[in-house]
């Protein structure tokens, strides 16, 4: 991994990429006064067909270093990722604001579908579908469109993070 510390011009320290990890691994809640002003909130951008961004907020979890989301295979998320991998995910934390810019693959192993399932039912009753490579439940986010929900996981290239406590910092790592 390489890192750079983008706040040397006002001589202040890099941040360390293993607390960012640290706080991700909590899997902070996202549910309304959880978190940030009023809730911590993923924001997914994807590429639309013309080039422009597509930003849509998704219900994400972090997980054995990566993160995971789900959506339909419909939705404008969904397409955009069949024609271009390519993403970015971002999220404010207390002490970090946070964007990871990656490639999003769609997963389909049962095991690892039903180990995403099972940590979404700790906050929404999802099950694993018929076919074992897909999520559904009674309702979802309405952006995530009509089950069946599918699994991504995004492999991240670069990070960035914005300190947002004493001392502060901004430092950039690729991966």
């Amino acid at each position: 991994m390489d890192t750079k510390n983008l706040a040397d011009l006002y001589a202040l320290p890099e941040l360390d990429w293993a607390n960012i990890q640290k706080t991700l691994d909590t899997n902070f809640p996202q549910a309304p006064d959880t978190g940030g002003p009023n809730r911590h909130t993923y924001w997914l951008t994807t590429i639309n067909p013309d080039g422009s961004p597509h930003m849509t907020a998704v219900g994400a979890l972090w997980l054995d270093g990566a993160f995971w989301f789900t959506t339909g295979a419909r939705t404008r998320k969904g397409r955009n990722l069949a024609r271009d991998p390519r993403c970015a995910i971002s999220v404010a934390a207390h002490e970090f604001d946070l964007t990871v810019n990656g490639t999003a693959t769609q997963v389909t192993d049962p095991a690892t579908v039903a180990e995403i399932a099972a940590r979404y039912a700790e906050d929404w009753p999802v099950t694993v579908d018929d076919t074992g490579q897909a999520l559904t439940a009674a309702y979802s986010a309405p952006s995530a469109g009509p089950p069946p929900w599918h699994v991504y996981r995004i492999t991240a290239s670069t990070a960035m993070a914005l300190g947002t406590v004493e001392p502060g910092g901004a430092t950039r790592w690729r991966f």
